[in-house]
């Protein structure tokens, strides 16, 4: 039976006992894979379309189950993904030697309580943000599309076999390459052509990541064109700049000038990022205050005078008050236990702790909005948590060190520690917020393409946050007594090469030691900030003067702060997604007259599919790669198990992954604009649009 599931009186399976039990089993294997990757290379993987796959191939097996109910399934394991995120800045706790392991409970009571504020903080941003707002959500969509087709795979008609057909070859070319690059080794990731400009250097950048090729298909192309320009001012601008006035302190120089943008050039991106998101806070202002007014105007009316559509209902007053006073008693317990380990008086304690709430609800509430954009605009695996996590290292970390001063803490060593982890332990809580608001947003766009309930969804990440945080802590220490971290060793023995390295951990707990030394430069952030201010400027003279460019402020700052080689197939697949639109365009007008706009959204249905096939073929081999590896390491073997060359072969995989991505960029553009116009196919879909 096919059912309309976007009605208001629908009535299926949606927040099921079985959906949450396999929920949890997919979030705690996910979380585990995540925390392992992102203290190895620091990168996690988005969880939410792994998690629809597998749960659409389990449900199955249940004649009742529904899209609903694989939606909620999703909503629920996408919290692994992104809590995991918190790896970003707790691991410094032990780099300072202030934690010699990762305390249970301190650990779950800050993951949970940060997690779940993550998702209250996006129940008022949700009209402004999703309903009423024309970001493309890019991992969202293909959720949805994934979802939907799935949901319809079991029928004859042409329309569902041919989107289940897209979505499978997508995923199958994008696994096969991905295995290919990140397993055997054959394909190359990634390269770049690195060349001198004066006495410095820089590079020309080339990413192979075919999620991300269908992610920037997905994103449009004023987000593309606007982290080009990023890219072209870290990269054409200020790196050539800065190595060729720096000295070179022995290093090659690629390595010189990695260690350059590193260093200097992504605080510049982070200052960008920061004014831009202010910015964008201050513009959504009017949307979100409005949308939380009709939000609690119809949560309290009565259920009689209650005339909202299932589709628009949040959590209602009395149930997110409550959710989050028992959030706010978890965090006084959480603060206070971190605090009263250190001989301080009660005066200070209390106000450290109340300081602390206070920070983490502000600055929280500012970083859900940010990352709730970001994430709309370029997709949550391209969102830059890491550059939200450096702000709010340093509000924090100015914040403590006001206290600190005023109460003579730096007297000693020991007040210096506690003032640095006590900013660390903070930020931890921040980077949590900005990791599942960053998510809940995009499953919050899946829900409404799909049908779902919005409190159910709600209800979900709240479950799927506390279930993730009690994997975390488990976790951390296991891989903590394994291999140890760089610069924080469990054991005297160990080999200190075989350490995770926990990048972005050990750049936060430097940031947070520089405040509290005098030491840190502030002249790249303040740059980035003068970026920000301009790209801003130029974004409200293009929207006052033209009809349809914009170049987003915070696509800017993340052109400047994330890997360019994770930024080129961005720019690339949107680049291909306009080119293509404007050959759909002219095309469909000769071929289908009043019908032009059907033609080419039917064709572009084709091209939204394959992208999203790109994404989930690379997500799940990221996920069975990520495994394999942890239990090869665990085990005493290679960080490389499936690795079928060595070192010299690094030239020809390189060339080689580059044929790939070609070749499968061009197999997109055919599939899109060789695509025959369904006049059947089309007014079909017209009908359930206008449903």
């Amino acid at each position: 039976m096919k059912h309309d599931f976007t009605s208001h009186d629908l009535h299926l399976p949606e927040l099921t006992m079985r959906g949450m039990l396999l929920g949890v089993l997919i979030t705690v294997i996910f979380t585990a894979s995540n925390v392992y990757l992102g203290l190895k290379v620091g990168l996690t993987f988005s969880s939410s379309i792994p998690a629809a796959i597998i749960s659409m191939a389990i449900l199955r097996l249940f004649k009742d189950s529904n899209v609903l109910e694989n939606n909620m399934v999703q909503t629920q394991a996408s919290a692994a993904g992104t809590l995991s995120a918190v790896i970003f800045v707790l691991p410094g706790l032990l780099m300072l030697g202030y934690w010699q392991g990762f305390p249970f409970w301190q650990t779950f009571m800050l993951c949970a309580c940060g997690g779940c504020l993550g998702v209250l903080f996006t129940i008022p941003l949700r009209r402004a943000m999703v309903v009423n707002s024309d970001l493309p959500y890019p991992e969202g969509r293909a959720a949805a599309e994934i979802l939907k087709v799935g949901s319809h795979s079991d029928e004859v008609d042409g329309k569902s076999s041919s989107g289940m057909r897209d979505i499978v070859n997508g995923g199958l070319i994008a696994g096969f390459i991905s295995l290919c690059a990140n397993g055997f080794r054959v394909l190359a990731a990634e390269t770049s052509f690195w060349f001198a400009v004066g006495k410095g250097t820089t590079q020309f950048p080339m990413g192979f990541s075919m999620a991300l090729l269908g992610a920037g298909y997905l994103i449009g192309i004023a987000s593309g064109i606007a982290i080009l320009i990023g890219m072209i001012i870290a990269w054409g601008g200020f790196v050539p700049y800065l190595t060729n006035i720096l000295p070179m302190d022995g290093d090659s120089a690629t390595k010189f000038a990695m260690s350059v943008w590193k260093s200097k050039v992504r605080f510049i991106g982070a200052g960008t990022i920061g004014i831009a998101a202010i910015w964008t806070l201050l513009t959504l202002t009017k949307p979100i205050v409005e949308g939380m007014r009709i939000s609690v105007k119809n949560m309290n009316m009565s259920a009689e005078d209650r005339d909202t559509h299932r589709m628009d209902t949040d959590m209602t007053p009395k149930t997110v008050l409550g959710v989050f006073i028992a959030i706010i008693l978890g965090l006084v317990v959480c603060f206070y236990s971190f605090v009263s380990a250190v001989p301080i008086s009660a005066g200070l304690m209390w106000t450290l702790v109340v300081v602390g709430i206070i920070i983490a609800l502000l600055i929280g509430f500012f970083v859900a909005a940010a990352c709730g954009y970001m994430a709309g605009l370029i997709g949550t695996s391209a969102s830059p948590i890491s550059g939200i996590g450096i702000l709010g290292i340093i509000i924090s970390s100015l914040v403590v060190y006001g206290i600190a001063t005023a109460n003579d803490l730096f007297a000693t060593q020991a007040g210096v520690q506690f003032a640095t982890a006590m900013a660390l332990f903070m930020t931890s809580v921040v980077v949590c917020i900005a990791a599942i608001s960053n998510d809940n947003l995009q499953d919050l766009k899946t829900g409404q393409l799909v049908g779902a309930t919005p409190w159910r969804q709600q209800v979900a990440l709240l479950i799927g946050s506390v279930v993730g945080a009690v994997a975390i802590a488990p976790v951390l220490n296991l891989l903590y007594q394994a291999y140890g971290f760089t610069g924080a060793m469990p054991r005297a023995e160990m080999d200190a090469a075989q350490a995770l390295s926990a990048p972005q951990a050990t750049l936060m707990t430097t940031i947070a030691q520089g405040i509290f030394s005098s030491s840190l430069d502030w002249t790249y952030i303040l740059i980035g900030v003068g970026v920000g201010i301009v790209a801003i400027i130029v974004n409200l003279i293009l929207k006052s003067t033209t009809a349809t460019l914009s170049l987003p402020p915070l696509a800017i700052g993340m052109g400047i702060y994330l890997p360019p080689t994770l930024e080129m197939p961005l720019v690339m697949g949107s680049v291909i997604s306009y080119f293509v639109g404007r050959y759909l365009v002219q095309q469909a007008r000769q071929r289908s007259g009043e019908l032009a706009d059907l033609d080419v959204e039917q064709s572009n249905r084709r091209g939204v599919l394959f992208a999203s096939g790109l994404i989930v073929g690379e997500s799940l081999i990221g996920v069975i790669i990520a495994v394999i590896i942890v239990l090869s390491v665990t085990s005493g073997g290679s960080e490389a198990p499936l690795s079928l060359v060595g070192p010299e072969f690094e030239s020809t995989a390189e060339w080689l992954g580059l044929a790939a991505f070609v070749a499968v960029a061009i197999y997109m553009i055919r599939l899109v604009v060789t695509h025959k116009f369904d006049k059947a196919e089309a007014l079909a879909m017209k009908e359930e649009q206008e449903k």
